[in-house]
């Protein structure tokens, strides 16, 4: 098993292990070192095994981190309805 899948292993293997356990900011600190984690470790499979794989462990990290997706989602969406050459006078 190549390097990059290991280590995308074990990054879900600790996703899953913040996620039980208590936090007061509603896991969002984690999410945030989560994602800066993530990114380069993503990049890494797709280096070495391929745009496929790496599709497939972008969508294990979103299933995992859909929380800041949706909220990300959200936020693009309204920003490009209040854009301001966009507005009707």
């Amino acid at each position: 098993m190549p390097l990059s899948l290991i280590l995308a292993f074990l990054w879900a293997l600790a996703a899953n292990v913040l996620a039980m356990t208590p936090s007061r900011d509603k896991h969002w600190r984690a999410a945030y070192v989560l994602i800066g984690v993530g990114i380069p470790i993503l990049g890494f499979v797709t280096y070495q095994t391929g745009p496929l794989m790496g599709v497939l462990c972008l969508m294990a990290a979103i299933s995992i981190l859909r929380w800041p997706v949706v909220y990300l989602w959200r936020w693009m969406r309204r920003s490009a309805r209040t854009e301001p050459g966009l507005a009707e006078d």
